[in-house]
């Protein structure tokens, strides 16, 4: 495997490990596969170090996500407030991953960004903000787990690894490069898989429960959505998908239940991109998703003040959802120049 990681980060990061007692571990709002894999991946590794770790992340995760080792473990902010106040007042070391700037972690933010101790960030989105005393951020990796794991690797930890471990690590590289068909800039990434599976990861598991099984009503939800919802504009290569807070009540949405939507429009030969908004309780959800490299960040960081990798982005609308989808029509021909066959980012 190349060695991608500055030595110096990793005995950093080792040093402030060996420094700390009690470590807390956190993520972004909505967490993802990757999100909570790479948490959890790391509260079983310092467990292993006879550490006492704590995952600590702003809100519920998805469901599609309980059968991870530890999930059960983890302490939701806007449940347990006074909870998971207690964890992070007591920690020595914070270990914040998979988000680039403390706005990604909501109402959560406030608490982690006072804490007195110290903090380190292993993220792999682009432009981050100093919110750490050690910053470990490497956009090219396909996920914070590829990071992750070349992180424990570089600090002589391998062996620290279990199977535990190793399935929450597997479950966020697979689910933030779709099954390894994005993202996958080093070709090593499949040694990785290699290494996790020879710990006896189930592959098959994590791909069912974390990708394609859904609930009865979430199916039902996704075919209504792409049925009656769905907009292609071909001009644009592009495709559009909007829920409302009502038609998501007549599907008895739960949080989870549109993850990966945003992906099915791109099974269309002809699509580039597909971007999806979704109505919550406080603003509009905006996802996008593309292929050969279209920069859907640049639309979201232009439209809707969020940002991402180049082919998987997102950002919030505080708005009606009408006007969410008009900015994007209006605005859609700005982004028609990187309709290239393939896009090569400056």
């Amino acid at each position: 495997m190349e060695r991608l990681i500055d030595n110096s980060l990793a005995s950093r990061l080792s040093d402030f490990i060996d420094e700390s007692r009690r470590i807390v571990l956190t993520c972004h709002v909505r967490p993802d596969g990757d999100a909570i894999g790479s948490t959890l991946g790391l509260w079983h590794l310092l467990r292993s170090l006879g550490k006492e770790a704590a995952v600590v992340v702003p809100d519920q995760p998805p469901r599609s996500l309980a059968f991870l080792p530890g999930f059960e473990q983890i302490a939701v902010f806007t449940r347990h407030d006074p909870y998971c106040k207690s964890l992070v007042d007591e920690a020595d070391l914070i270990i914040m991953c998979d988000f680039n700037t403390a706005s990604r972690q909501d109402q959560l933010a406030p608490l982690i960004q006072n804490a007195h101790c110290r903090k380190a960030l292993i993220d792999h989105h682009r432009e981050p903000d100093r919110i750490a005393d050690l910053m470990i951020s490497y956009p090219d990796m396909s996920s914070t787990c590829e990071l992750v794991f070349r992180l424990i690797a570089e600090m002589g930890l391998a062996g620290e690894v279990n199977l535990d471990c190793a399935t929450c690590l597997l479950t966020g590289i697979i689910t933030d490069s779709r099954n390894f068909t994005v993202n996958c800039k080093h070709p090593d990434i499949y040694e990785i898989q290699m290494r996790l599976l020879g710990m006896g990861v189930d592959k098959d598991r994590i791909v069912r429960e974390a990708l394609t099984s859904k609930s009865l009503d979430a199916l039902r939800l996704e075919a209504y959505a792409i049925l009656k919802k769905m907009e292609v504009f071909q001009e644009h290569k592009a495709a559009l998908i909007t829920l409302s807070r009502d038609e998501l009540t007549r599907f008895s949405y739960v949080r989870g239940d549109t993850e990966g939507l945003v992906n099915r429009p791109l099974e269309v030969k002809s699509i580039r991109y597909s971007v999806f908004m979704r109505e919550d309780d406080d603003c509009v959800k905006v996802s996008a998703r593309s292929v050969n490299n279209f920069p859907v960040s640049e639309i979201c960081k232009e439209l809707y003040g969020g940002g991402g990798h180049i082919q998987a982005a997102g950002g919030e609308f505080f708005g009606s959802l009408d006007d969410c989808r008009r900015i994007l029509l209006d605005n859609m021909h700005k982004f028609d120049k990187y309709l290239k066959e393939k896009y090569i980012p400056e």
